[in-house]
Order: structure tokens, then sequence, then C-alpha cells
């Protein structure tokens, strides 16, 4: 049996709804902000989270399920439950997106909220305390960045700004590689997809491995700002999969966004 979609107005609530969720969550996390929160690792060791992270997600998951308790849950930090795989609409949340430049008294980490229907994210929000700065988009509408529409940047001058790991620099193909201003690392995966919806930069490359939780809300920012996040194979995303995992992907302005990605061949396998 074909999913019921629900309205746009149903999205417009529940962005309503997570936007309070995430403002509230990400004051939390602030109040444990350089001023140093417990940190343990995980996935042996090559990931670090700390009380913030728990406390963020805490707030979140308490708010949202009661809000929706049909809602499946999908969390960074939070053990997965496949029960979510059952449920059309599932709430994709990343507590502390940046969580090292938390940790490091940086101030680029934001709260990531997204409500995923049928594999696609339908309202989104970032929140990034340390800025003072909210991004928020439904399937209708401008994204919006405190309260006021944003957009990719218009016309491409013979230079872009590509935020990707210096390393894969050299795996670009030749004649793109000479066209680009490689952007420093940005730590907020989410962070960096919200940079290019308000035109401060052109593009991204996305290592593999990234998570739903780090994509699902900055995907949905971009897209209703004018551009795309998609894999190499020119698709966009699935969200709430078994897998939770993704290849390398792009993000760009939709008319950059076939060159980034043909240019970035090269880099799969690596």
């Amino acid at each position: 049996m074909t999913a019921v979609r629900p309205s746009p107005d149903q999205w417009i609530t529940d962005l309503e709804l997570i936007t309070i969720a995430a403002k509230a969550a990400g004051e939390k996390a602030l109040s444990y902000f350089r001023k140093n929160p417990d940190v343990q690792w995980k996935n042996e060791g090559r990931s670090p989270v700390s009380e913030a992270d728990y406390a963020a997600n805490d707030i979140l998951k308490e708010k949202l399920l009661t809000a929706r308790p049909n809602y499946g849950w999908l969390s960074e930090e939070t053990d997965d439950d496949e029960a979510r795989l059952g449920c059309d609409t599932v709430f994709v949340v990343d507590p502390i997106d940046g969580t090292r430049a938390f940790i490091a008294g940086k101030d680029v980490w934001c709260v990531s909220v997204a409500v995923v229907h049928v594999g696609r994210p339908v309202a989104g929000v970032l929140f990034a305390p340390a800025l003072d700065e909210l991004f928020q988009a439904t399937l209708t509408g401008d994204a919006q960045k405190n309260g006021a529409a944003i957009n990719v940047r218009a016309g491409v001058d013979s230079t872009l700004r590509i935020a990707l790991a210096e390393d894969a620099v050299g795996l670009l193909e030749y004649g793109y590689r000479t066209s680009v201003s490689r952007i420093a690392h940005v730590p907020s995966l989410a962070y960096r997809i919200a940079m290019i919806a308000d035109g401060r930069i052109d593009g991204t490359i996305v290592k593999k491995n990234s998570h739903d939780w780090d994509l699902a809300a900055a995907d949905l920012i971009l897209e209703r700002a004018g551009g795309a996040l998609f894999g190499l194979d020119g698709q966009p995303l699935s969200y709430n999969r078994p897998n939770v995992r993704h290849t390398i992907l792009c993000a760009a302005a939709m008319p950059a966004l076939p060159a980034l990605i043909a240019a970035s061949q090269g880099l799969e396998g690596h």
C-alpha cells in the first residue's frame, strides 16, 4: 500500500515543533560550552561524545516524541532501534554536529533536527547557538536564516570556493581543480552545507561514511535555497534505511553540481 502523504501544513507544524526543540537543546548545550564538559570516546575510540551531547539529546527526544509518539527516532546519541524502519515519518537528529569543535571551544557546531517522510526530509532545522544562527526549511517556501530568505550564490565567477579535504584536491579532475579555491576545514558537516545554502561557499565534497543525522536537515535547507546534495551517481539521498551511512557526496548550487560530480569521480575508492 502506498503511504499517504500528509499535507504541507503538517510539515509547517512540524517545523515549528523541531525549531522549539532545537533551540532548547542548543541552549542546554551552550551551558556546557567552554566549561570542560566530560568527554568519552565511542566507535573504538574514533569519535568523541560529551555530556552536552547526551543532555541535548535527552531534551530533543523528550520534546519531540512526546509531541509525535507515532514518529520514529534516529539519533547519533541513541542506540538504534529498528522499529524506525516501520515508520513512514522519522525524526533524524544530531544533538551536536561538530562535537570536536564544541570540545575545542570553537563556535562552528550546531543542533541538527530533521523530519524525514518516506525517505526524504520534509522539515529541517540547524541551530548554531554560539553563532546565534538558525536555519530552517520545509518542502514549501524559501530556506531561511534567522528569518530571512537565503539562496545559493547567484552566478559563479572563475574561481569556485569548494570545501574539501586537503588530500582530496589532487584527486579532482585536473581542469576542474585549476578553477577551485579550497576552503579550510569546517568542523560541522551540517553547517558546511548550510554555508552553501546562504552563498558563502559554492560547494563541498563529503567523504564516505557520513550519516543520516549529519545530513538530513542540511540537505533540505540546501534544496530550498537552490542547491542539492547528491551521490556520485547524480541521485539524491534516501534516509531512514537500515544502513544510515553514505558514500562520497557532492553538494552545490544546482547549475554547478553536475560539473562537481563529474570532477569528483576520482575520489571513489579513496
